[in-house]
């Protein structure tokens, strides 16, 4: 039996945890492994599975997300598939932003009365994971569930950080707690495999991935009008009020990529060997724009455990630990370890590069060291830049940067001058 099921994807908030990588563009087009954006994550989840109408809801910044989905998912005139952007619009009955992800989906409910379908797919656009949504929906049916909640095991530790589930021994959620705080912990143990208890994985956190049956999910919003919020208001009423809420457990790779530290974590991992997220899988495989690049060309540089993108031109000295976005061109002498390099959205010309030396070209000068630092798109590094992360470093926010956890941060397009010093200062504490 075909499983006739759309999916909405929340482009999530302002993304104020993600600034400055947000500051010009959504979450889910933030670019993730040198080549690729957040929002390829969840799409292409959607497309191995099956899933092959998706709505993508957007409000902040959404121009360069919505320029890399129209030129990255192209259906033939056979599959009736699609992904389309439903930013936050004013309409007769309501001129208000979208307030939550619950009011996203109520606001755009209307887009989706021409479609033939029985279950909802709901995914957020800044996770990273490889899941079977054919799967959690052959759950869900067989579960006879009014709605389902992907949930992952954690430890104490994490718990508080997310939305706990109480699951009793049948699969079904029996109480819901948002964050909750370490003295109420040990009541929200749920029944997990022996593996998982002797880990001290014994709560159940919301993925924030719901499958809802359609007359439940319109229901349900138009009960509430004022409830906002999924996780907040509609899954606890969904509970209070009897609907079969089941738990479908996950006990794969998924990482809520939602904040700098998060992704700049992410991100490195990726180059592992090997990585808990696979990038090199012949089912799983994660799409995105084509953008038909020359592929990157090398001299004399030692690289290690790190991934180079496509379009890259590199004369660096060593690369360590460090992802290379497309386009990136690193100077001879520069080293760059445990870095994220997002790359650049154009070539410079070889002209403007060799006939006006008093500008500093796009991309990083000559015998620059970069470490524990994130470089966004399109920045003019001159020559003897050193930009240093470290954990002493306090928080800081500047023109050009912004340092987040001892990560450094480039804002994108920053221009850097000839020898400047940002960050950690080996040297001043006696150290080489």
């Amino acid at each position: 039996m075909k499983i006739k099921m759309i999916s909405l994807i929340l482009g999530g908030g302002a993304g104020t945890r993600l600034t400055p990588l947000t500051e010009d563009r959504s979450k889910p087009a933030v670019p993730i492994g040198g080549k690729y954006r957040l929002i390829d994550i969840p799409i292409s989840n959607c497309l191995n599975s099956g899933v092959v109408r998706m709505f993508v809801l957007t409000q902040f910044n959404s121009a360069s997300l919505n320029k890399h989905i129209k030129n990255t998912y192209h259906f033939d005139l056979f599959s009736r598939g699609f992904v389309d952007i439903l930013a936050a619009e004013q309409t007769v009955g309501n001129t208000d932003w979208f307030q939550g992800t619950a009011d996203a989906v109520r606001q755009t409910r209307h887009h989706m009365r021409n479609h033939d379908f029985d279950y909802v797919l709901i995914l957020a656009g800044d996770q990273l994971y490889q899941m079977d949504f054919e799967k959690m929906a052959k759950y869900h049916i067989a579960q006879n569930a009014d709605l389902t909640i992907a949930t992952i095991p954690v430890v104490a530790k994490d718990a508080s950080g997310f939305g706990i589930m109480k699951v009793n021994e049948y699969g079904f959620i029996e109480r819901f707690i948002e964050k909750p705080d370490d003295d109420v912990l040990p009541d929200w143990k749920s029944r997990v495999s022996e593996d998982l208890r002797n880990q001290g994985k014994e709560y159940l956190a919301s993925m924030g991935i719901y499958i809802f049956s359609k007359k439940v999910l319109l229901d349900l919003l138009e009960s509430n009008p004022t409830a906002t919020d999924f996780g907040k208001e509609i899954i606890p009423t969904a509970i209070k009020t009897g609907h079969n809420v089941a738990s479908y457990e996950y006990t794969g790779y998924w990482e809520d990529v939602g904040s700098i530290p998060s992704y700049y974590e992410a991100n490195l991992e990726l180059t592992d060997d090997i990585p808990k997220f696979n990038l090199f899988d012949n089912e799983q495989i994660i799409y995105t724009r084509p953008r038909l690049l020359a592929p990157a060309k090398i001299w004399h540089t030692q690289i290690n455990r790190s991934i180079i993108s496509e379009g890259s031109i590199i004369h660096g000295k060593l690369i360590d630990r460090s992802i290379i976005g497309v386009r990136s061109r690193i100077s001879a002498g520069t080293e760059i370890k445990n870095s994220i390099i997002l790359g650049n959205d154009f070539f410079e010309t070889l002209e403007k590069i060799v006939y006006q030396p008093h500008e500093i070209p796009m991309g990083i000068g000559n015998n620059c060291t970069i470490d524990r630092a994130i470089i966004d798109k399109n920045c003019r590094i001159g020559n003897d830049v050193s930009i240093i992360g470290h954990e002493s470093l306090e928080d800081d926010n500047q023109d050009t940067h912004r340092i987040v956890d001892g990560i450094i941060v480039l804002r994108k397009g920053a221009v850097i001058p000839h020898g400047t010093r940002i960050g950690y200062n080996p040297e001043a504490d006696g150290k080489k």
